[in-house]
């Protein structure tokens, strides 16, 4: 049984939070952003016991990360929350027995000085193997790859960090795990660290759970397009919205839902997760294997996993947290979905995201919620076959990746 004990210093937190631009709402259910007037002040507004990890920031070519941090929970010693094993029998992985060999780089901004211990706890938790010289399955790296000179700390940036490696080892044990931490959440040190990760680090799978929410951001995506490689990004946490880099036509845009137990035979149900990103991406052309007649440019998402708060996933973070957290947002889809390419293994063959596009794909499909109100229903409501909240829908093995 899961059960919830009170957070050290959470006060503290939610001030923080509150000073640079976090706006910690007052809506009843957990982890649903406001339905009305949502954008208050620019920022978005989210129940009372989620706050953001990191500010909401609307500035050219600046990222804000996509962690979302319930407030009623963790903080201490008590595990909440879904574990590596409610993941993977979720989305019905081969987690036990794929992914030797693969390596999946998170991408994330500024240092976290716990980053390897605090993983090694979480592993050692739910029965991962350890990450050692015998088996090398971290690494942390500063934005040219080297294990030396790390950028300045950021506490909230360090929750971020924590949820990345942990959701990308409870789905993929068996890969190899390499953090990239940026100089700055500016995309000119971004984009720099992601192609860090695949040219110097040879990285198959590169996630990236952060969000750019102006047109101006990168002015390209060259640094995101890396062919025989899988680049994924958080679809945002801000309801119907798009960004980038998750905008990009050669980008994995990764939406959210929110996942509950359910006595059906696949033992689990998702609905969309209203707070989950999607629409339709201006100025960014359409890729070829899209087919949704909505927009004619790029559409967000193509693809899901869990991301609400209210059915979030537990974490372990001493640099900011203070121990056991439970989180949620499109940063816990993000590593999900890059985990799961990488048990497929096939991301030399990989364009884009086509092959969840593909007749037959087994995915999923989610079929109903809604993340706002659109001109095209398809775009923020959810239904049979693609939409744009779910994409395709969340996994179901790793055929379809």
């Amino acid at each position: 049984m899961r059960s919830f004990l009170p957070i050290s210093g959470l006060a503290a937190l939610a001030l923080a939070l509150s000073a640079c631009g976090a706006n910690t709402g007052s809506i009843p259910s957990a982890g649903a952003p406001s339905a009305a007037a949502a954008q208050l002040g620019g920022a978005y507004a989210y129940a009372n016991n989620v706050v953001r990890a990191c500010p909401a920031i609307y500035a050219p070519n600046v990222a804000q990360c996509q962690a979302l941090v319930r407030t009623d929970t963790g903080g201490g010693p008590d595990v909440s929350g879904l574990g590596p094993s409610d993941l993977q029998s979720a989305y019905n992985l081969p987690s036990a027995t794929a992914g030797k060999g693969q390596v999946v780089a998170v991408v994330d901004a500024y240092d976290d000085p716990n980053a390897e211990s605090d993983l090694a706890v979480y592993r050692k938790q739910f029965g991962l193997p350890a990450c050692n010289k015998k088996n090398p399955c971290f690494e942390k790296v500063n934005e040219e790859g080297q294990q030396s000179n790390y950028p300045q700390g950021s506490a909230g940036w360090g929750v971020e960090e924590s949820l990345d490696v942990d959701m990308a080892s409870a789905v993929c044990p068996n890969c190899k795990v390499i953090l990239v931490e940026a100089n700055t959440n500016n995309f000119i040190d971004l984009g720099a660290s992601v192609d860090t990760a695949v040219n110097v680090l040879h990285a198959d799978v590169v996630s990236n759970s952060y969000i750019g929410y102006n047109d101006k951001t990168l002015g390209g995506s060259k640094s995101y397009r890396h062919p025989g490689h899988v680049i994924v990004a958080a679809g945002g946490d801000e309801g119907y919205k798009v960004g980038e880099p998750a905008g990009f036509d050669d980008v994995v845009a990764v939406g959210g839902t929110s996942l509950i137990t359910s006595s059906g035979s696949r033992g689990w149900s998702e609905t969309v997760w209203n707070g989950t990103g999607s629409g339709c991406v201006l100025h960014h052309q359409k890729p070829s294997w899209q087919h949704d007649k909505g927009c004619k440019f790029r559409t967000m998402n193509d693809v899901a996993a869990v991301a609400n708060p209210g059915t979030g996933v537990a974490i372990y973070d001493t640099y900011d947290r203070g121990g056991w957290s439970v989180i949620g947002g499109t940063s816990v889809a993000t590593p999900i979905i890059g985990a799961v390419y990488a048990l497929a293994g096939n991301a030399s063959t990989q364009h884009g995201a086509e092959s969840l596009y593909a007749t037959g794909a087994s995915l999923f499909d989610v079929t109903t919620g809604t993340n706002g109100s659109c001109k095209h229903k398809e775009l923020c409501n959810a239904g049979p076959g693609y939409d744009g909240p779910t994409g395709n829908g969340t996994p179901n093995g790793v055929t379809a990746f």
